[in-house]
């Protein structure tokens, strides 16, 4: 399972940058005076991009490899977690924060296939587990969030993710190795539409009855 590890590290990471809003989306709407309807967009808008981004990047992940694809996605996570914490004062700008944070949502389309590469298929569903247990990250947001904006500052959590990001990006440039497979044009297909599926259906879906 060594190359299903670090992707479960990464996807914790991203989620928790995903997630950044939503456990402040209370604060924000009492210090903004934002309706019930301005607060739910805030918390829906990098939900929707990240899943719909999911198509795209997973599309880039097939051409590119995940080598390239992992720390893409960190990086340029980082500049949309860095304005929400630090310039994101008002309504448009956390909803603009928050249309860009959706980038970080796009990541488990980069793991899925970068897992399923490494792995016979006989293993790929505990694989494929270990992966999946990154989605924790939500819940780490959901805890810590709030916590550490209380004790030590609104930025710190968004400061905090930034530099954690920017670790993994640094860290995944140097180790990870995407697996020498080649990929048929249909094989590239049937997964792409395998992630409009999860990405157009699945995902908001399952958001909108959580």
């Amino acid at each position: 399972m060594r190359m299903a590890i670090p992707t479960t590290v990464r996807v914790p990471v991203n989620f928790w940058a995903w997630a950044l809003i939503s456990p402040l989306a209370a604060a924000y709407r009492g210090e903004l005076d934002l309706t019930p309807f301005q607060q739910s967009l805030l918390v829906a808008v990098p939900v929707l991009v990240g899943s719909l981004g999911r198509i795209p990047v997973g599309a880039l992940t097939d051409r590119l490899g995940a080598r390239v694809m992992f720390p893409a996605v960190s990086f340029l996570t980082i500049a949309p977690v860095l304005y929400v914490g630090v310039v994101g004062d008002t309504f448009a700008r956390l909803l603009l924060g928050g249309f860009f944070l959706g980038i970080a949502g796009t990541a488990f389309a980069v793991g899925v296939p970068f897992v399923n590469a490494w792995f016979p298929p006989g293993r790929r569903g505990l694989a494929l587990g270990l992966f999946g247990i990154g989605m924790g990250g939500t819940a780490i947001s959901a805890f810590t969030t709030v916590r550490l904006a209380d004790a030590y500052g609104r930025q710190t959590p968004f400061l905090i993710v930034a530099a954690v990001l920017a670790a993994y990006g640094v860290l995944a440039l140097v180790f990870v190795r995407d697996a020498a497979y080649d990929l048929t044009p249909a094989d590239a297909a049937t997964r792409t539409a395998g992630f409009v599926i999860l990405a157009v259906v699945m995902r908001p879906v399952g958001g909108w009855l959580s």
